[in-house]
């Protein structure tokens, strides 16, 4: 897999754009490989990133409250949460990991790959945190903390997104459509896969008979966000 000459290729584009050459490739290699990969090439004894995404979560919410914390000594416990929220939500992560690139690099199941996943936002949020927790293993606290502080407290509107909190898909598609039409979206789950331990919930959302689009997450939460987030991409188009 990684002695492939294009993957090798695409791994050190994505180490010059996370500004850090990985001393043990394997590790952001695990930290790109889907689950739905390893289900297909399960002969290989392969691992998907679910671990790395779990501690990667923990050190960003670590990193960014840090942050918050000290730059405003006078915000209160709620509102140092709202912006913490803004900082760490599903389209704010999904948006850095676009900017890194992260979805071509991505190992992915064909079924997952015909189904857009390298495009969709509760991947590519998880994604993202798995790097920082490859980027962890491999470089410690210093190098997790330089890569959170320059991808997502970068002066390109961190700042922003800090302090006025992302409302979330669900939200800007409700206000959307309730203009449009007076109809409010509604979520329902029409699939659940998956282990106990690794939950795949598919939802869709639907506006009076009408299904608007189709969303994936490891949650029922993440999976609604991701149906908003897909449907309003689809408002948008000409």
């Amino acid at each position: 897999m990684t002695g492939d000459t294009s993957r090798d290729t695409l791994l050190s584009g994505l180490e010059r754009r996370l500004g850090r050459r990985f001393l043990d490739r394997a590790l952001l290699e695990l930290a790109l490989t889907h689950s739905s990969w390893v289900h297909e090439n399960a002969s290989a004894g392969l691992r998907d990133y679910e671990r790395l995404e779990f501690l990667g979560d923990a050190i960003l919410g670590l990193f960014v409250a840090e942050r918050l914390y000290r730059d405003d000594p006078a915000a209160s416990e709620g509102e140092l949460t709202r912006r913490k929220q803004g900082v760490v939500s599903m389209p704010a992560l999904a948006t850095v990991a676009r900017r890194l690139e992260l979805g071509p690099c991505l190992l992915l199941g064909r079924g997952e790959e015909a189904s857009g996943g390298r495009e969709r936002d509760s991947l590519l949020a998880d994604a993202l945190e798995a790097v920082l927790g490859a980027i962890y293993l491999d470089g410690g606290i210093r190098a997790a903390r330089a890569f959170v502080k320059r991808c997502l407290f970068s002066a390109e509107g961190a700042s922003r997104r800090s302090a006025a909190p992302d409302r979330g898909a669900k939200t800007e598609l409700q206000e959307l459509w309730q203009a449009r039409s007076r109809l409010t979206p509604r979520y329902r789950i029409v699939a659940t896969t998956g282990p106990p331990h690794a939950r795949q919930f598919t939802v869709e959302v639907v506006a009076g008979d009408r299904v608007l689009a189709t969303g994936r997450g490891r949650n029922r939460k993440g999976a609604e966000q991701d149906a908003a987030a897909s449907a309003l991409l689809q408002l948008q188009d000409p």
